[in-house]
């Protein structure tokens, strides 16, 4: 793998509600809470239709493995118990849940009690917290790694997708809660050093962390180049400890546990009161939005109801996506809700949704010198073309993370991510075969 020079793409970062507070909006009449928010096996209903439910408890309980607990955002009555198809395309069960717009707050939420490691991540794996980057991952597993491999936790507040800023807030709004946070990944995973990497492009952010964080010692916040995708884990690393994360291998594997602000944040506000994950700080932005801002929802919201919180539309919406442009999926109707991945929703008009003409390929190289790991589209697209599972692993097609700057760079407008990910699955295929053939 080949990062030992600094790749990627300058964006136009369109941080317009940067300096937007995050407001929290009226309670929603229906949420919709689907039982797969994370990475892992779903997690299983265990309330009925027609039970009351207060905000805070227990609607989802942890499937063996890798799972993570869900818990209800409003206080009301649970309608139905159907399955909805994600924007992934997963089918999944939700709960829907009517709200009576009292926000009662169940029994059940009260500190807990943490003395020591175990009792630490016993807390953080009934919290129902996951990764808040956009991955999902129970932060539960993250954290229950073999501490003797680890000597560096890395804070990931580069926020570099064009348009969010629901990180940003954290750092500014939460930078006490994320300090705290801190201190506690330090104490109980008794790691010493911690780097927060930010974008040179967040200047307030880096002097609020350093701030709140200049009494805790092996604490680092490093300004890192604005530069599309610094947010991307293998990335980060390199560029904020200067490790490098082998294919097929993950953070660990190095020493570092790699973790988002706004994961940290939860993490201390729910050892101060107990209220798991129920609601989320997301950006609420797009040329077809009438009033972009940050605003705090119940996980479950709909994107109409977030929409009709920002103003309705300046126009008729024509895409709608979870996340930025670059990476962020397009959602495929108004009733999709959000998440706990959920970090913005962008609404785009006519101009910015109608897709550019596909030209052919002009070998111009565009494509390997933006990747971010130095791969070749063009010889991943032949070997694809020509169903050539081995020359694609000899490419290291799995290493790529879809970010899109092959994409974004090409002049033809090519569909350069798509035709990887076809790529990865045609590998996935061509690796089982060998393993069959092998047995």
């Amino acid at each position: 793998m080949s990062i030992f020079r600094l790749r990627g793409v300058h964006l136009n970062h369109c941080k317009n509600t940067a300096k937007s507070a995050p407001k929290r909006i009226s309670v929603p009449k229906t949420v919709i809470i689907p039982m797969s928010m994370h990475i892992g096996a779903p997690a299983r209903p265990c309330v009925k239709v027609g039970e009351d439910v207060k905000v805070g408890q227990l609607i989802g309980e942890t499937a063996q493995g890798l799972s993570s607990p869900i818990y209800s955002g409003v206080s009301g009555k649970v309608k139905k118990i159907d399955e909805i198809i994600l924007s992934n395309g997963t089918h999944v069960q939700t709960v829907i849940i009517e709200s009576d717009g009292l926000q009662t707050v169940s029994e059940s939420v009260v500190p807990p009690v943490v003395t020591n490691r175990e009792e630490f991540l016993d807390a953080i794996g009934k919290s129902g917290i996951v990764g808040l980057g956009g991955a999902g991952f129970p932060t539960l597993v993250k954290l229950a790694a073999d501490v003797s491999k680890i000597d560096t936790i890395v804070i990931n507040g580069a926020e570099c997708e064009p348009y969010i800023t629901s990180d940003t807030r954290t750092m500014i709004d939460d930078a006490e809660l994320v300090a705290e946070g801190i201190e506690m990944l330090m104490k109980y995973l008794e790691v010493k050093r911690t780097v927060i990497g930010i974008e040179k492009n967040k200047p307030e952010c880096i002097l609020s962390m350093q701030k709140a964080t200049s009494g805790i010692d092996g604490v680092q916040v490093k300004p890192l180049p604005a530069i599309f995708p610094q947010g991307g884990e293998k990335v980060l690393v390199y560029h904020s400890v200067g490790r490098v994360i082998e294919e097929g291998k993950l953070p660990v594997d190095c020493g570092v546990i790699v973790i988002n602000c706004t994961t940290v944040a939860c993490i201390a506000r729910y050892m101060h009161t107990g209220m798991p994950l129920v609601e989320k700080c997301i950006t609420v932005d797009g040329s077809a939005i009438a009033e972009p801002q940050n605003i705090i929802v119940p996980i479950g919201t709909s994107a109409m109801d977030v929409a009709n919180a920002c103003g309705g539309f300046r126009e008729p919406p024509r895409k709608i996506m979870y996340g930025g442009p670059m990476m962020g999926i397009a959602l495929p109707d108004m009733s999709s809700p959000v998440i706990k991945q959920t970090n913005a929703i962008l609404f785009f008009g006519r101009k910015e949704a109608t897709p550019p003409k596909v030209t052919p390929c002009i070998k111009c190289g565009r494509c390997t010198n933006s990747c971010p790991f130095g791969l070749s589209p063009t010889e991943i697209s032949k070997a694809y073309k020509a169903g050539d599972g081995a020359t694609l692993e000899k490419l290291k097609v799995n290493l790529c993370m879809e970010c899109g700057c092959c994409s974004y760079v090409c002049p033809a407008k090519r569909n350069i991510v798509q035709r990887n990910k076809l790529a990865k699955t045609m590998l996935r295929n061509y690796q089982n075969s060998k393993k069959g053939e092998a047995k």
